[in-house]
């Protein structure tokens, strides 16, 4: 492609708000990543858009996640801290938060002996999916467990489906932090549909139950810095707003004028009206969030959506009955 036909493709492209500062996390090494403490054993791990974190023992490292983005630079981020503190970089163990690719698609990159550890139906999912990039894990839990490994202390537990239907919450007690992956992107709203979620009922309950943990840092799996529970509250009032909204654009959309002007292509009316439910729900969320929450004008319209099909077909509003 020439220089012009990349000034044309880039004139052509929409403008979008600034990203707040308070988005933004620290900056990259030459590597592309940036990895730092959270409390005292346990780090994490960033390459501007993906997260993972691992805790160093006595016995070796307990990975949590293995983003492929991040790829190799996990065991660069490992062995940059492991030589910095004299322990050792060996992975002996991986939890997994979900079977999802974009968050365990490393996961091959580590000793196929190591322990890798997640939810039954992590392991269901990953045998059914038979990917050689993401190793099914040998040891399960279903609906809570608790690990000691190297003399420290990692709560595992499911609150049911929401981004994925095997989402496991990761609890470090002894560190004051809670790994809650693809629910909340700290400092940014959700991308594509609600972070592509398949259980929106769950996906908004999720924050809820993040609250009941004690806890002060998130590693939430997105994005270029460590949540708080600010993140959180935040984050709960933005998708109650988009709920809100959608709830009072079912009741006052007509769709009336969809189906009289596409007349026998239905499915030409029903996207008229969804559509028009959509960007009435979702312009005064984006209005009030723009300069709050990074992105409100790019992903709130898509959420919107996919939080309007729940509403109507999970929760039942404004369905219309044929008189």
């Amino acid at each position: 492609m020439s220089s012009s036909d990349v000034a044309t493709a880039t004139d052509t492209m929409p403008d979008y708000a600034p990203v707040p500062a308070t988005a933004l996390g620290p900056a990259l090494n030459e590597q592309g990543y940036h990895v730092g403490r959270v409390e005292r054993n346990l780090y994490w791990v960033t390459d501007g858009v993906y997260q993972a974190a691992f805790l160093t023992t006595h016995d070796g490292v307990v990975l949590l996640d293995a983003p492929p983005t991040i790829g190799h630079n996990l065991q660069r981020a490992i062995d940059e801290i492991a030589a910095a503190d004299g322990v050792s970089n060996k992975v002996t163990h991986i939890i997994y938060s979900h079977h999802h690719a974009d968050h365990v698609g490393a996961s091959f990159l580590f000793d196929k002996n190591a322990v890798r550890i997640g939810s039954e139906e992590t392991r269901r999912l990953l045998l059914r999916d038979n990917d050689p990039a993401r190793p099914a894990n040998e040891e399960t839990f279903q609906d809570r467990r608790t690990l000691e490994i190297g003399g420290e202390r990692i709560e595992l537990a499911w609150h049911g489906a929401s981004h994925a239907p095997d989402m496991t919450f990761i609890h470090f007690p002894e560190h004051d932090t809670l790994m809650m992956v693809d629910i909340v992107n700290s400092g940014w709203v959700p991308v594509y549909v609600s972070n592509l979620t398949q259980d929106i009922p769950g996906y908004l309950e999720a924050p809820a139950h993040a609250l009941t943990y004690p806890w002060k840092h998130l590693v939430s799996g997105h994005l270029g810095r460590l949540g708080t529970r600010e993140d959180v509250i935040l984050h709960q009032q933005y998708m109650s707003d988009i709920v809100e909204n959608v709830k009072t654009a079912l009741a006052t959309t007509d769709p009336t004028p969809y189906f009289m002007k596409y007349g026998a292509n239905a499915w030409a009316g029903v996207k008229g009206y969804l559509d028009a439910v959509t960007n009435n729900a979702a312009k005064p969320v984006i209005d009030k969030y723009t300069g709050v929450l990074a992105a409100a004008d790019v992903f709130t319209p898509s959420t919107t959506f996919w939080v309007m099909e729940s509403v109507r077909l999970d929760n039942g509003v404004g369905s219309q009955v044929h008189p």
